[in-house]
């Protein structure tokens, strides 16, 4: 378990926009290291404005984008090309616009695809796809949870919930609780849609880095509460760590209420 990292911006544009360049950072680093990169990515506001500004970065060309893994932490379960589909913002925020590879973008299944209403059908496929990339040759892997192995990915973004919620975890509900697997349906989610396929926390740990972003007033106690000693299952980003790496990237407002023995006095 690494110690959380908090880095405090002025506002949300330039917490993106420092984000993203510290994205591409890694991706460069992990791509001279190894040959490819591994990152999962995060969808709602914060998570499609910093692919919005990595798109717009001059240096986002120093990234060899054919050998770059793309994994989603969660997806709401609707048909293929649903607007409110992680990956179709995605897409649409930035992968239309670089040279991936279509093979190494790996989305959540749709409920339209070959699993039809049976989410947690859907959400085992995913594991499945995650232990068989975490057993290639060019990927390192981890022990994501009993029985489950997922690649050791190098960044793994999640944006933070003002009810504390990261991925499709949210507080109280089973699939936080779940130790078991790497991926499993959510039923019920508090938030529309209720049903969603996730990653669990101990796939979530299994990541390099775990990169949080909360951005807005309507973080400020969501981020206060994590980060002040709450328990995993009342508040799911307090359970969000790296195994190298936690780093919360805030900006002003989301760090108003944060004890001041915890807000960085040199905040970028």
């Amino acid at each position: 378990m690494s110690t959380p990292q908090l880095v405090v911006h002025r506002d949300k544009e330039l917490m993106a926009e420092a984000a993203a360049a510290r994205l591409i950072t890694k991706i460069v680093d992990a791509q001279a290291a190894r040959g490819s990169a591994s990152v999962v990515l995060t969808g709602g506001r914060n998570g499609n404005g910093l692919l919005a500004a990595l798109r717009a970065a001059p240096a986002r060309d120093a990234v060899d984008w054919s050998r770059l893994d793309l994994w989603w932490g969660d997806e709401r379960y609707l048909p293929e090309g649903d607007p409110e589909r992680n990956v179709t913002q995605a897409r649409e925020a930035l992968l239309d616009s670089v040279p991936v590879d279509p093979a190494r973008v790996h989305a959540m299944p749709a409920s339209d695809g070959p699993y039809g209403s049976d989410v947690e059908a859907a959400a085992a496929a995913y594991a499945a796809e995650l232990a068989a990339a975490a057993g290639h040759g060019t990927h390192r892997s981890a022990a994501g949870a009993a029985g489950g192995r997922v690649p050791s990915f190098d960044v793994l973004m999640l944006g933070v919930g003002p009810d504390t919620h990261v991925a499709s975890l949210f507080p109280e509900l089973p699939a936080v609780r779940e130790t078991e697997r790497t991926v499993v349906g959510v039923h019920g989610a508090p938030k529309p849609p209720p049903t969603r396929v996730s990653l669990t926390l101990p796939a979530i740990r299994a990541a390099q880095e775990v990169w949080l972003l909360a951005a807005g007033a309507d973080k400020a106690k969501a981020a206060a509460v994590a980060l002040s000693g709450a328990g995993e299952v009342q508040a799911p980003a307090a359970g969000a760590y790296g195994r190298s790496r936690t780093l919360w990237l805030l900006d002003a407002a989301a760090a108003s209420e944060l004890p001041r023995d915890l807000y960085p006095p040199s905040s970028a």
